[in-house]
């Protein structure tokens, strides 16, 4: 019989969803966020809205999920379980959006952090173009925080970023459309030898700061750091703890990358676990 301790440690356990597509590669998607979940001691969740059949160099196909199975996992998870957080990634259609916008406006969770995701690390397109209206309209004010890269920001917001003020400029447009809070995360590069991520709340700019690393291994870290952002708002961190302790998770998940396939390889979700081993009890 387990002691009470044991029972105790195990109810309190954080539940964090994720509202995602399939990356059958491991790298990216439902994949990467459950292994950041289990990394943060979390337990994780999955509604899987696409089958993504890619690799770390193309994405060879999509297959979106119907709406009504959609709500019915969305339905399946919240009927039982109590959701600490939730993750929501790709997003490829307008009706995929629609589903779960409608359901996450029924169940109302808290923690809701929402990763714009319109293109693979390869560029390959994860999302229908002509959707960006309905993401603006539907998606992003449900967001606590709103994660997009520059790319996306630059779609979303209807501009140009090419420096840190422009991403900032940004992160002010994009939380007017009705989110609470805004991080504009610059892996994509506006500076040469640091990655600089801006968070606009509405009251004021906060700039997070990592040493830019040299890899092609990148797969997956736009889906790794949103997860992680919900684990640690999951776990009672305020917003910007939350994100400074996850950029600082997804840089060592770089800096440790992995050099797995012929493209992109994925990051290292379990670095610390693979070097320190299990804690004994």
């Amino acid at each position: 019989m387990r002691k009470t301790s044991e029972i105790r440690e195990t109810s309190d356990m954080k539940k964090v969803l994720s509202i995602a597509g399939s990356d059958c590669s491991g790298g990216a998607g439902i994949q990467a966020d459950l292994k950041t979940f289990s990394a943060h001691g979390v337990f994780g969740m999955s509604v899987v809205v696409a089958v993504v059949a890619e690799n770390t160099c193309r994405v060879i196909g999509i297959q979106d999920v119907t709406a009504d199975m959609i709500e019915k996992q969305i339905d399946a998870v919240f009927e039982d379980i109590e959701v600490d957080a939730v993750k929501v990634g790709m997003l490829s259609s307008v009706v995929c959006m629609e589903a779960v916008a409608g359901r996450l406006r029924r169940y109302r969770p808290k923690n809701i952090v929402i990763d714009p995701v319109m293109y693979a690390k390869n560029g390959c397109p994860l999302m229908d173009p002509q959707a960006i209206d309905a993401l603006i309209t539907t998606i992003i004010p449900l967001a606590d925080v709103l994660t997009p890269n520059i790319p996306e920001a630059e779609k979303i917001a209807g501009m140009t970023i090419g420096n840190i003020e422009a991403m900032e400029e940004a992160a002010k447009q994009i939380r007017g459309m009705g989110c609470g809070s805004v991080l504009v995360k610059g892996g994509h590069g506006t500076t040469p030898s640091k990655a600089v991520d801006v968070l606009f709340d509405g009251t004021r700019i906060r700039r997070f700061e990592a040493p830019r690393i040299d890899t092609e291994n990148t797969h997956g870290t736009g889906c790794t750091y949103s997860s992680a952002i919900a684990s640690n708002l999951a776990l009672g961190l305020e917003m910007e703890q939350a994100i400074a302790k996850s950029k600082e998770y997804v840089t060592t998940a770089i800096r440790h990358a992995l050099s797995i396939g012929k493209g992109h390889g994925p990051t290292h979700h379990f670095y610390d676990l693979y070097k320190n081993g299990l804690k004994k009890f």
